[in-house]
């Protein structure tokens, strides 16, 4: 049994004991004001935030499934992320940050207000958004605290500290004991230093994966430069046909499962599918969780998109290196992979920790776990940030206490934090599978999300009610449909949700009169959405003749699409690089430049220009 060496626990202790100072540090800080807790005063620069961001999507559970996926299927494995989908921040940095900084809101429930008003409309909206923000909040922090002590389980056995462990914990709940420690920590920054104690506490968790990443793709690489390559035909090219048509017979037969498993054998049919559901993921916006937190802390309009721009700039590149860097060391090392589960089959997704416990060495080893746990405490912090930022503002100071001073806004971020981290622990204890949970916030929450979040920006007949009732038809369809169809992948689904959410939306709309026409105006005046908003720009035109449409559509559909072929390229590159394919190299490297030319002058050159 490989056990952690001395050194990689002293600099994981040095790693824990970084944050706790941090947390202290910025106390004062966070407890001045309500937006210095919850948004870091508005005061944090764009590139901080975008980091942060950045770290917080660095996270264990998406590391180990995103390298399984390029053992899988290769450099095609880089288009199977659009699932989630991952070119949403391009969408945001072109221009929905823009439009949702604009608003001027302390969490999505509340930009509600600003959207539809105070009626009974916006307070089902504000409502239901309320609901949904909490269980995805609640959602994503059992399955991130589960899945954090399953993986240092593998590096940490029980058996070696039960010794010291005053109380008997049964095998079972061994993963939930290391994940409570680790919560501890990722709870006693946030809670005290607020947005301020996360950003910073991301920084040097940045860094660190950074340090490992550059590593472990320098092992990969030389894995590559020493030893043949045995790879299906097609796994080293991004393009694909009607079918994948990768064979592993000859290989790694078992792996031929893996594919018929995960549903992928039509991939065209799958690729149209991805990009058909992500981009109306994109349009609807950011769902209410740490990504919105983050956008609506920046300074301006113009650093909010320049924040969710520089998520993709500084995350691609370090993450796939080290993608990249583990899937090559376990293709020419697999015979010394350890994938049995207890059953005896295999399971892929141990790949990564298995390459970790063989490959990478003391001192390096630590500093790689450090910058996992870090990863881990990072999605936590944000998204433990962005329940509190519910609770407190949206149901505490709207419902409670309005004129609550800062002491009590204070005492009350602590003790909705520690409730909230107490919930999504007895949740954790009954997660069995940390898979499930997560399809299940995907899946689930996030088609219901879709259809009424797509309206609301673009639709000024569009109400509350309408709101209301297309989130909690596309919720109760997400709850059934699946059940209905269990063999179905997820993603054949989505056009289901998406029609039953809109017919929710539109007859919920219609049960109603149309918002207040002052709320209209003042919306599309700070917010300035383009879409079907015409009966209330001629009504602000009769008011302010030299008031403009939003006429930029077609730019900002121009940038997108710039936007994604460059983030593609950012994947692909550390991907080639390590595999050493020269020629993909300087061609992924010459689209990016061309990207990043046209992105310069239609985009960056455009961020501060004035409203019209």
């Amino acid at each position: 049994m490989k056990l952690l060496h001395p050194i990689d626990i002293i600099i994981i202790s040095i790693y824990l004991i970084t944050i706790v100072v941090i947390g202290l540090v910025l106390r004062k800080r966070a407890q001045r004001s309500k937006d210095d807790y919850l948004l870091g005063g508005k005061s944090i620069p764009w590139y901080m935030l975008g980091l942060s961001n950045a770290s917080g999507m660095f996270d264990i559970s998406g590391t180990i499934w995103l390298v399984t996926l390029m053992f899988v299927y290769g450099i095609k494995s880089a288009w199977i992320p659009w699932l989630w989908p991952i070119f949403n921040q391009i969408f945001l940095m072109v221009y929905l940050s823009k439009w949702l900084r604009r608003s001027n809101a302390t969490t999505g429930a509340e930009w509600i207000g600003t959207r539809f008003g105070f009626g009974k409309g916006a307070k089902l909206s504000h409502v239901i958004v309320v609901v949904f923000a909490l269980i995805m909040c609640l959602g994503y922090l059992a399955y991130g605290f589960i899945g954090l002590g399953k993986f240092i389980e593998i590096f940490i056995p029980w058996e070696v500290i039960s010794n010291y462990i005053p109380f008997e914990v049964s095998a079972e709940f061994v993963p939930h004991f290391y994940g409570i420690i680790f919560t501890c920590f990722a709870v006693f920054y946030s809670l005290l230093g607020g947005m301020s104690g996360i950003v910073w506490a991301d920084v040097v968790q940045f860094a660190i994966m950074t340090v490992a990443a550059l590593v472990i793709g320098y092992l990969g690489y030389n894995a590559i430069s020493d030893n043949p390559l045995t790879v299906p035909d097609g796994w080293l090219s991004p393009f694909f046909g009607w079918e994948l048509n990768m064979d592993w017979t000859e290989i790694i037969p078992e792996v031929n499962q893996k594919i018929k498993d995960d549903g992928f054998g039509l991939f065209t049919i799958f690729f149209m599918m991805m990009v058909f559901k992500g981009v109306l993921v994109s349009v609807a916006g950011p769902a209410p969780n740490y990504d919105m937190q983050k956008i609506l802390s920046t300074k301006s309009a113009a650093e909010a998109s320049k924040m969710s721009g520089f998520v993709s700039v500084i995350l691609m590149p370090i993450r796939y290196l080290m993608i990249a860097g583990f899937a090559a060391l376990a293709l020419i090392y697999y015979e010394k992979l350890n994938l049995l589960t207890v059953s005896g089959d295999i399971d892929f997704e141990l790949i990564l920790p298995s390459a970790i416990k063989q490959f990478v060495p003391v001192g390096l080893l630590g500093l790689l776990l450090a910058g996992l746990i870090a990863a881990f405490m990072s999605t936590f912090a944000g998204t433990l940030n962005a329940a509190q930022a519910y609770l407190v503002n949206d149901i505490y100071l709207k419902y409670k206490n309005p004129t609550a001073n800062a002491t009590q806004i204070r005492n009350m971020n602590y003790l909705t934090g520690i409730i909230v981290v107490i919930v999504s622990i007895i949740l954790g204890l009954f997660a069995k599978d940390v898979n499930s949970v997560l399809q299940w916030i995907v899946s689930v929450l996030y088609g219901s999300y879709v259809g009424a979040n797509i309206l609301k920006w673009h639709w000024w007949r569009f109400n509350g009610e309408g709101f209301f009732w297309g989130m909690a038809a596309g919720l109760l369809a997400a709850g059934i449909v699946p059940e209905l169809f269990p063999e179905v992948l997820g993603l054949y689904l989505f056009p289901v949700l998406l029609i039953i959410s809109v017919i929710g939306s539109i007859i919920g709309t219609y049960s109603a009169p149309p918002t207040d026409e002052a709320v209209l105006k003042s919306f599309y005046t700070n917010v300035r959405p383009w879409g079907s908003w015409k009966p209330i720009r001629e009504k602000i035109q009769i008011e302010n003749p030299d008031f403009k449409k939003n006429s930029h559509f077609g730019r900002d559909m121009f940038n997108v699409a710039i936007g994604i072929i460059a983030q593609t390229a950012l994947v692909i590159l550390p991907m080639y690089v390590v595999f050493k394919q020269n020629t993909p190299i300087y061609f992924s490297l010459t689209v990016l430049v061309i990207c990043l030319f046209l992105l310069k002058k239609y985009w960056w050159n455009t961020l501060d220009e004035k409203l019209d």
